[in-house]
């Protein structure tokens, strides 16, 4: 079989993808039988999947936008990938119509299930794929204003959602560390558990109990998200371990990080889980 030879971090469009793959012009999940190859696109700028590099793995959310995924179709060309022969090749979009070349991936582990929300904000069983660069090959480093604008646009979309689809969406995220390679390391926020954090504190600092210092532009209250245990530190990214402080309090646990306050802020955490378990909203 004949790789496919394109330089890491070039930019391609969707025309030049279908001339030098021979595959469909749309899709995540992209086939060429022509060449023999899955071409993956993980779009950030559509943000319903929830794909995401932990470390050096890519956990990728199959095909499917409503209802549980079945391990069918192009789901299970890439699920037998390291065995079918298929060249699988890996695309990042951060801007529109703007696709990365990552390079050529392969499984790392067997794939998974887990519950995502899907187009009508209903939780799903997704099929999720941990990929790896293959061979010696490194992560691409990517400009730090793409991660950026990444994370503003999901921000705004976690801004629309009501009080039970963003619940619904903050309820399913456990991430672990999610580090890019930029010019510097970077951590990714999910802004749905950011914002699930800030709209229970209600306004109020979760450790002085104080309200938020000032309004932003927007009328809001001004409070930080903050990691109990830091994502430096090995915390993960979701609910059970992000609370809302004022700025002196984020400050404070960031410098001082009193055993006490720490104790403090899961107990907290802890009301909230019990809270939704209870009630399964707000």
């Amino acid at each position: 079989m004949l790789t496919i030879q394109i330089k890491l971090g070039k930019i391609l469009n969707n025309e030049d993808i279908t001339k030098v793959f021979g595959c469909a012009p749309q899709g995540g999940m992209r086939r060429s039988h022509k060449t023999n190859t899955l071409v993956l696109v993980s779009d950030h700028t559509k943000a319903l999947y929830e794909d995401r590099w932990e470390g050096p793995i890519l956990h990728y959310t199959g095909m499917g936008r409503e209802g549980d995924q079945t391990l069918t179709s192009q789901n299970l060309t890439l699920a037998q990938s390291n065995s079918n022969g298929v060249e699988v090749h890996l695309f990042e979009v951060f801007e529109p119509q703007k696709y990365v070349y990552m390079g050529i991936v392969e499984l790392a582990g067997k794939p998974y299930q887990e519950k995502q929300v899907d187009t009508l904000g209903q939780h799903r069983q997704v099929w999720v794929f941990p990929l790896q660069l293959k061979g010696e090959k490194q992560n691409v480093a990517i400009p730090e204003k793409w991660i950026k604008t990444k994370q503003e646009l999901r921000k705004k979309k976690a801004k629309k959602l009501n009080d039970a689809e963003l619940a619904a969406r903050a309820k399913t995220i456990i991430h672990h560390r999610v580090k890019r390679k930029i010019t510097s390391i970077t951590y990714e926020r999910d802004p749905y558990v950011s914002e699930f954090a800030k709209r229970w504190a209600n306004g109020v600092c979760q450790l002085c109990e104080k309200p938020a210092p000032f309004l932003n532009k927007k009328g809001e209250p001004h409070l930080h998200t903050h990691h109990i245990q830091w994502l430096s530190r090995g915390g993960e990214d979701s609910i059970a371990n992000t609370i809302a402080l004022c700025p002196n309090c984020h400050d404070k646990m960031h410098v001082v990080d009193d055993p006490t306050d720490v104790e403090e802020l899961k107990k907290k955490v802890q009301q909230q889980i019990n809270e939704m378990k209870e009630g399964e909203q707000f």
